[in-house]
């Protein structure tokens, strides 16, 4: 029998955390109580801009005040979440991509802030994976040629990336990696330089968004022998996925993605709220074909989902940055 003392105590307790549920479903309904900002670290007419744009419309329609998106360009998008964390008005929050979170804290020294516990993640918003692409003169027709033509001749073959600590480069270190191969970084200052190099044969291949592949595969001046995302891309249906060929790992993915963050401390019933909100925004179908024509695929989840996320990149690319720094 339950003894009258701690029978009371658990009706406390019970209670307490009655109130508790009440008062954070009133902050839910209550909030805002201002206009809401959204900083992206990236100019305006950027894809983290413009994604973050299409979710902020119909998100200032659900939550019933203005969004506003303040672009605070720099720093490959660091700038953005510094300044995300120096407002402390329960209000502004950050639209941001990857980089930032995962390793910019690596390759920028003082970066100002401790992701694990200065940003708590409020939603993924999209990803976008990377193909490999070759020219349409390349021997290799599939990835099966590819890798094995590499490991023929460990070091003798390139690939080109828009420079060090790139999505691109740190994406193809990872599959060389993961794949046990060997070839030489070519850096260029653009993704032209990159694209024009592959179809002229100059180097052998790069990773590069499914978008600005496509038109040069139809062209039939490019060939896409695989892609990152853990299964077939919407945008590029027929490339297949390179996870589990060839040896590679049923878990193998290498995306860049953004997402909604806000700073450690924010109250959960608004992240809840906003969490509910921008999930129903990116199940809309015409915001998905809108992020997709981009060559995003709308993403959605839980905020524990994103923070998760967050911590597994995080590690990963670690471990790429570790390969890098051995090899100089």
């Amino acid at each position: 029998m339950t003894h009258p003392f701690n029978r009371r105590h658990m009706l406390l307790a019970g209670a307490a955390l009655a109130m508790a549920a009440a008062t954070g479903s009133a902050t839910a309904q209550s909030w805002p109580t201002a206009p809401v900002h959204i900083i992206v670290g990236f100019p305006a007419g950027s894809s983290p801009d413009t994604l973050a744009r299409l979710v902020a419309e119909p998100l200032a329609a659900r939550l019933g005040q203005p969004v506003v998106v303040e672009n605070k360009a720099g720093a490959g998008g660091v700038i953005g979440v510094q300044q995300m964390l120096l407002a402390k008005d329960g209000h502004t929050f950050g639209a941001t991509i990857n980089g930032p979170l995962t390793t910019s804290p690596r390759l920028i020294k003082d970066i100002g802030y401790d992701v694990a516990a200065d940003i708590t993640g409020i939603a993924l918003t999209a990803t976008s994976p990377l193909v490999l692409a070759v020219s349409a003169d390349n021997a290799a027709s599939t990835l099966q040629d590819f890798i094995a033509a590499a490991k023929a001749d460990p070091g003798a073959m390139t690939y080109g990336s828009v420079g060090q600590g790139s999505g691109a480069h740190l994406s193809m270190e990872l599959f060389l990696d993961t794949a046990g191969l060997e070839m030489l970084h070519v850096p260029f200052t653009s993704y032209a330089e990159v694209t024009t190099s592959i179809m002229g044969a100059e180097i052998d291949a790069g990773f590069m968004a499914p978008s600005a592949a496509m038109g040069h595969v139809q062209a039939g001046k490019m060939k896409m022998l695989g892609i990152t995302s853990a299964e077939p891309f919407p945008q590029v249906p027929d490339v297949p996925v390179i996870a589990g060929q060839d040896g590679m790992p049923a878990d193998y993915r290498a995306e860049l993605w953004n997402a909604f963050i806000a700073p450690a401390g924010t109250d959960p019933a608004v992240i809840e709220r906003l969490n509910t909100e921008i999930n129903a925004i990116l199940a809309d179908p015409t915001v998905q074909e809108r992020m997709l024509a981009m060559g995003w695929k709308a993403e959605g989840g839980s905020a524990a989902d994103l923070t998760d996320r967050i911590a597994a990149d995080t590690a990963v690319w670690g471990r790429v940055l570790d390969r890098i720094a051995g090899k100089q």
